[in-house]
């Protein structure tokens, strides 16, 4: 099967239940036997273009039996991505450069401050399910928040992660504001995962007001990150408890 898929998921209604722990609501785990996923934290910043270069090399390498799976943390400098949804429009202020992207969503920013975690994954040993991927995803970003004592919730009609802010002026309906703190965008290549997640630690909140982030431009629906909610944490304490997480989800 020699497929490559851009994801936009609409997510089933299984997917907006909150992960208990104990009981996950979905768990991606390989299969006995498997090899443990190589973790990777780059140093400095590292550029887009070498980063998209590097993950489609490790997919290649998977499909062809020469590499293991891998999750890869990095930090970008300051630049927006355009998913393959995105619309020109929502792009308001090009101050950084602009990268076009096979993964699933719309205009994201990335930059110092905000982890990206790219999870090149094989759902040949493990299930080859869309869905399910991106829930769980989700799943792992909601239990690192947890971790932090953060609520992260997911909703049915937006993909990532958000926390409700009743702090901030209500929208026109009265629906509470709400802000995102992690987004998510993948891609599949022969049942290979690439690209990931980001989660916002301590960036400068200020660069998302270049794009219109994930094509949500409602004035109640920001964007936050662990430090804007008085969470006072490092890039390292982050990492741990990523890694942890993952393990209880992909195994």
């Amino acid at each position: 099967m020699n497929t490559e898929i851009s994801a936009k998921v609409a997510k089933t209604p299984a997917c907006s239940l909150p992960p208990e722990r104990g009981s996950l609501s979905h768990l991606m785990r390989a299969r006995p036997g498997a090899h443990s996923v190589e973790w990777l934290i780059a140093p400095g910043f590292t550029p887009y273009v070498e980063a998209v270069a590097f993950m489609e090399s490790r997919v290649d390498a998977i499909a062809a039996g020469r590499a293991g799976e891998l999750v890869w943390l990095v930090e970008h400098p300051p630049l927006y991505t355009a998913g393959t949804s995105a619309k020109e429009t929502d792009l308001r202020d090009p101050r950084f450069p602009v990268h076009k992207t096979g993964r699933g969503g719309q205009f994201t920013y990335h930059g110092p401050g905000q982890r990206v975690a790219y999870v090149i994954l094989d759902l040949n040993q493990r299930r080859q399910d869309i869905r399910a991927f991106v829930c769980a995803l989700e799943d792992w970003l909601i239990l690192t928040l947890a971790a932090f004592n953060i609520r992260g919730e997911r909703r049915a009609d937006r993909v990532g992660v958000w926390v409700q802010r009743p702090d901030k002026p209500k929208g026109l309906d009265g629906a509470t504001a709400e802000d995102k703190i992690a987004a998510l965008g993948i891609r599949l290549r022969k049942w290979i995962t690439f690209h990931g997640i980001s989660m916002n630690v301590e960036p400068d909140l200020s660069h998302f007001s270049g794009i219109v982030p994930c094509g949500i431009a409602d004035a109640h629906y920001g964007v936050t990150s662990l430090v804007d909610l008085g969470i006072p944490v490092t890039m390292v304490e982050v990492d741990s408890v990523l890694r942890r997480e993952f393990t209880r989800i992909f195994g």
